[in-house]
């Protein structure tokens, strides 16, 4: 049995290191382009659904964040001034956290009810129930 348990260790010790550590949840980054003073989103309903929300309250809250109106157009949306890639991935990152991500467990298995006036996240994954502190 001693020399199993060090031909375990040995093999073990021998793996190469993990580079890439995948997690279950990626947020996809923005794609998309500038067209005159629009910025367009080519993949935001892929981005929606992999949130799993609704493309509206995204829309609403990235109308908020950035300043500018949004239409939805097919897949793409269709921003009303010229936004940096980078800033609309920080507020889809930020969004992410405030409306998707379990507080208590970190996962991004998450419903939002409205309860009277009070929007309530409910983690499917854990049972956690918290209210959420940002308006959509």
């Amino acid at each position: 049995m001693e020399d199993y348990k060090k031909l375990l260790k040995k093999a073990l010790s021998e793996l190469p290191e993990s580079t890439h550590s995948r997690e279950r949840f990626e947020i996809p980054k923005v794609k998309g382009h500038v067209e005159g003073n629009k910025t367009i989103i080519t993949n935001f309903t892929q981005i929606c659904s992999t949130l799993r929300r609704e493309c509206s309250q995204v829309i609403k809250y990235l109308q908020r964040e950035l300043a500018t109106p949004a239409v939805l157009e097919g897949t793409r949306l269709v921003l009303g001034r010229k936004v940096s890639s980078e800033l609309i991935n920080s507020k889809i990152e930020r969004y992410v956290q405030d409306f998707v991500l379990c507080q208590e467990c970190k996962k991004p298995d998450t419903i939002l009810k409205k309860q009277d006036k009070i929007l309530i996240m409910e983690c499917t994954a854990c049972g956690a129930r918290h209210t959420v502190k940002a308006k959509i």
